[in-house]
């Protein structure tokens, strides 16, 4: 028996039995130790990625009782394992999602020598383009996940040797946290976000030509996709605010269309409160959209 297969479990639990024990000086360290939390009570992921639970645990841990110098370093590295950790439980719960489809797919092939051939076929493809998706979702977490583990033993590397790697640090975790929270608002949503440049507002997304119809202020069914998966970006980034620039031939249409965007980020479930919208005229039509950085 693979004597891995016999400590992690173990581990585990004492970790999770110790979880309540954070002082309460140690906000991230409660915060990360409550998602861990969670992960181990959801049973559709709760016996998955025990090894990577366990390392979470471990960084949690560390952070708690590391002494304030070090405390930044150790936020970072516990942030890191917890999320590889939900990725990994996620990726492995999908991988016997798509065991059990593949099982119900031959199933289904047996029947259809009893059954009506054409439907049985039917069904059988759908479920054959079902489990592709999954596969390859789980394929891409998991691919992530090697890469955030590699990722974090450079970083981990990098802190135990160069005195100034703290705005490094900080760089990296917003790129990452800006990454994470792209990969979560398109998978939501299904759509794809716009090219995008960054400055010291926040980030620009400068929607498609079009957006709109000519001389109209309604959104295509793309645009309203894209605008919503902007939205949940917005969310999931934590930005405090986003502003709407429009330019166009008239300024009145421009304004509208300032507003349609508006209407459609609102829709897809951002405060109405914490947008701001500007139209004016020009010699070509722009749409952007700023979410300001925290």
């Amino acid at each position: 028996m693979n004597l891995r297969r016999l400590i992690l479990p173990a581990a585990l639990a004492a970790l999770v039995a110790a979880a309540p024990a954070f002082a309460a000086d140690n906000p991230d360290a409660t915060r990360l130790s409550q998602r861990l939390t969670v992960l181990d009570a959801d049973p559709s992921m709760n016996t998955f990625a025990a090894y990577e639970r366990l390392q979470a645990r471990q960084a949690v841990t560390t952070l708690d009782q590391a002494a304030k110098r070090d405390r930044p370093g150790a936020l970072y590295v516990a942030e890191r394992r917890v999320q590889i950790a939900e990725a990994a439980a996620r990726s492995q719960s999908m991988q016997r999602e798509l065991d059990r489809l593949d099982r119900e797919r031959s199933e289904l092939l047996v029947e259809a020598s009893q059954q009506d051939a054409a439907r049985a076929r039917a069904e059988s493809e759908r479920l054959r383009l079902q489990a592709q998706m999954q596969a390859e979702e789980a394929e891409r977490l998991r691919v992530q996940s090697e890469a955030d583990a590699a990722s974090l033993q450079d970083v981990e590397t990098a802190l135990k040797g160069v005195a100034g790697a703290q705005a490094a640090r900080l760089n990296a975790a917003r790129e990452r946290e800006a990454k994470l929270a792209r990969e979560e608002a398109e998978l939501v949503t299904g759509g794809k976000l716009p090219a995008a440049k960054r400055d010291n507002r926040g980030e620009v997304f400068a929607l498609a030509k079009g957006s709109f119809g000519a001389g109209k202020a309604s959104l295509s069914d793309g645009a309203q996709t894209t605008v919503k998966t902007l939205a949940a970006y917005a969310d999931a980034s934590s930005s405090p605010g986003v502003r709407v620039d429009v330019t166009a031939v008239d300024a009145k249409l421009a304004q509208r269309r300032a507003e349609a965007v508006r209407d459609a980020l609102v829709a897809g479930g951002w405060p109405q409160g914490k947008v701001q919208v500007s139209g004016k005229s020009g010699k070509t039509d722009r749409t952007e959209v700023l979410v300001q950085s925290k």
